[in-house]
């Protein structure tokens, strides 16, 4: 439910919890128990939300009109980390011995090979 601004003449602004159909109806002051009009003191306080709620929300909405598609889908020419693309910086996966055994240093110990 969302919060809704209300202004007791004696005791000032207030914000009270309220569901949407009662947001018009007059609100009884938390201090005093009179009935107080709702009033817009200010902007909503979206200063307040953290970086990640702000791009949540910014994801959200663009997905909404903007869905991601197969269609849309653009795949790369080399797998991430391909040692053609990246500059050699990788080592290569497959070692061969001078003798013409190949060993796999790059891959886990317990992974079998094929």
């Amino acid at each position: 439910m969302p919060t809704y601004d209300y202004a007791c003449d004696q005791c000032g602004p207030f914000e009270s919890l309220r569901s949407m159909a009662q947001r018009d109806a007059p609100a009884v002051c938390p201090q005093c128990g009179t009935a107080c009009e709702r009033v817009l003191i200010g902007a909503p306080r979206l200063a307040v939300m953290s970086d990640r709620q702000r791009l949540a929300m910014s994801t959200n909405e663009r997905a909404s009109h903007e869905p991601v598609s197969s269609k849309s889908y653009v795949p790369k020419a080399h797998p991430s980390g391909c040692s053609c693309c990246s500059g050699g910086a990788k080592a290569k996966a497959t070692a061969v011995a001078p003798n013409g055994n190949k060993s796999f240093p790059a891959k886990r110990p317990w992974m079998i090979s094929h």
